[in-house]
C-alpha cells in the first residue's frame, strides 16, 4: 500500500508555489505610462523577456555557443534573433516599412538564422546578445509610449494585420523561442 506523507506533500506544494511566485510577476496589468491595451501587451512582453533573460544570463561561453546539431542555432544567435525580430516590427509598425540597407546589414543574419548565423554569431558572451536586446527593447518601450489604443487597433499600412496583432506576434515569437532556448540549454553537456 502506498504511504502518503502529508507533510512532505505540503512542503513540496509550498516550494512550487514560492518558486512560481518568486520568479514571475504572475499578474498581467497595464504598465504605467501606456494606454490600456498597449500597457497590457508591454506587461506581457516584459515578462517574457525577463524569463528568457533569467534562463540564459549565467551561461558560459561554451554554453552560449553550444550547437545541439549541425542544423541547430546557438543560444546567443536565438537571443539576437529575438532582438532582430523586435527591431523589424519597430520599423514595420511605427514607420510602415521593412529594413533599409544599413538595418538589413546589421540584422538580416539574426533575423533569418541558419548557416550564416551559425558562422557569424559565435565567440561572444551571452551579455553581448542580451545587451543588444536590451537596447532594442528600450526603444520599443519608448515608441509604444507615444501611441494609444486607437493606433494599436489600426491596420499596418499595406497589411491585413493591425498593430496589436503585430506586437502579439512579437510576443508569441519570443515565447516559442523561449521554449527552444530552454530545450537547448537542457541538452548542454555538463
Amino acid at each position: 500500500m502506498h504511504n502518503f506523507n502529508f507533510k512532505k506533500h505540503i512542503a513540496i506544494c509550498a516550494l512550487l508555489f514560492f518558486t512560481a511566485t518568486s520568479f514571475g510577476q504572475n499578474i498581467i496589468k497595464v504598465k504605467k505610462g501606456y494606454s490600456p491595451q498597449i500597457g497590457t501587451t508591454v506587461s506581457m512582453l516584459e515578462d517574457l523577456k525577463s524569463r528568457v533573460t533569467r534562463s540564459v544570463q549565467n551561461l558560459n561561453q561554451e554554453a552560449t555557443d553550444f550547437l545541439l546539431d549541425e542544423e541547430a542555432n546557438r543560444v546567443g544567435a536565438l537571443v539576437l534573433h529575438l532582438a532582430a525580430t523586435e527591431r523589424y516590427y519597430q520599423v514595420y509598425t511605427f514607420e510602415n516599412r521593412g529594413f533599409n540597407k544599413d538595418e538589413a546589414k546589421k540584422w538580416e543574419a539574426a533575423l533569418s538564422l541558419g548557416t550564416t548565423a551559425r558562422d557569424q554569431f559565435t565567440n561572444k558572451p551571452i551579455s553581448y546578445y542580451l545587451n543588444l536586446w536590451n537596447e532594442v527593447r528600450k526603444e520599443t518601450l519608448r515608441l509604444l509610449k507615444t501611441k494609444d489604443d486607437k493606433w494599436f487597433s489600426k491596420k499596418v499600412k499595406g497589411s491585413s494585420m493591425n498593430n496589436h496583432w503585430a506586437w502579439y506576434h512579437v510576443m508569441e515569437h519570443q515565447a516559442n523561442h523561449m521554449g527552444q532556448i530552454r530545450l537547448i540549454t537542457k541538452r548542454i553537456p555538463k
